[in-house]
């Protein structure tokens, strides 16, 4: 099992507000672990899948022939 992360711990990794972290945990956009009746941790490797869903390819350039 991976580390369990606070909301600040996130929020500091991705560079966001806690309010934001909490934000997506109430609005289930992101998966947690509750612990106890009020706490909540969420999985390092969650945070490598928001990452990579996240993550935009960019675009190939056309490769440009001389002429």
């Amino acid at each position: 099992m991976s580390k369990l992360l606070t909301t600040k711990e996130v929020a500091t990794l991705l560079g966001l507000s806690d309010e934001t972290v909490r934000r997506w945990i109430q609005n289930r956009r992101i998966r947690y672990v509750k612990v106890g009746a009020r706490a909540v941790r969420i999985d390092e490797d969650e945070i490598q899948r928001l990452i990579l869903q996240g993550t935009v390819m960019p675009r190939r350039e056309p490769t440009q022939v001389a002429g």
